[in-house]
């Protein structure tokens, strides 16, 4: 089973496009999969058009009446995955954004990747499309600078993408590790890389794949803060390690 895990806030006007996308991809793809959608305190009419779409997929809606942010939506998403996971050597949680800015035809690639024998596998960006806001392309030249010595061992040429799927032992081993404490515990970028840390201790092979941002769908202005996540980023520096343990999944 593949868990498609995507936290969403007041995007009324790109989630049922983005969704009934990926069923189109994935009824083409013939893999048994599964979306986990967590509305995060929508304003808007979010909530209206993911109940109009449970009928047609296979759709599961969870709610927040107060809003947790990306980092602590997806974490709920990832551990609500991992308990449904039957099969956790064999099962996957695909993490996506909901503002369609990256795109469900790269789910095939990343399942393929997985299914020939990677643990963890890493959208790597290689392109922004026309329309990127001057800040994520500043932000995109500056983290790599920002982090400096923390990214030499790093698996993947960039830690910063959320798209990314995780074979369920790998994350299921790292809750196990973390007791209490929270999965993702930085936000933004902060959190991807960390998250991405925390994978790789018990992965046995990591790999990426390429792909572009899409700005051309969503139609919202974008919530992204440059010095915010530049900010996070140098907190975050010299706490990453990269190194896998040697009970690895």
């Amino acid at each position: 089973m593949i868990y498609i895990t995507i936290p969403v806030h007041n995007e009324e006007s790109t989630i049922g496009v983005l969704l009934w996308k990926i069923r189109n991809v994935m009824g083409e793809f013939g893999r048994d999969y599964e979306l986990l959608v967590l509305d995060d305190a929508s304003t808007d009419g979010t909530r209206e058009v993911l109940k109009r779409y449970r009928r047609s997929l296979p759709l599961r809606i969870f709610q927040s009446e107060e809003r947790l942010g990306y980092s602590r939506a997806l974490e709920r998403l990832i551990r609500e995955a991992v308990e449904r996971a039957s099969y956790p050597k064999r099962d996957a949680i695909v993490t996506l954004q909901g503002d369609f800015s990256e795109h469900p035809d790269h789910l095939v690639t990343l399942v393929k990747t997985l299914e020939g024998g990677a643990d963890v596998v890493a959208g790597s960006l290689v392109r922004i499309e026309d329309g990127a806001p001057f800040r994520v392309r500043f932000a995109r030249w500056a983290a790599p600078w920002i982090l400096g010595d923390s990214l030499k061992q790093c698996p993947v040429s960039d830690p910063f993408s959320g798209l990314r799927i995780y074979r369920v032992i790998v994350l299921r081993k790292a809750i196990r590790d973390l007791g209490d404490a929270a999965l993702i515990q930085w936000p933004g970028w902060a959190g991807n890389v960390a998250l991405l840390d925390l994978a790789v201790h018990h992965a046995r092979r990591v790999e990426e794949v390429e792909f572009g941002l899409r700005y051309d769908i969503r139609t919202r202005r974008s919530r992204f803060r440059t010095f915010r996540t530049l900010r996070q980023l140098s907190r975050l520096r010299g706490r990453v390690d990269w190194t896998p343990e040697e009970d690895v999944a």
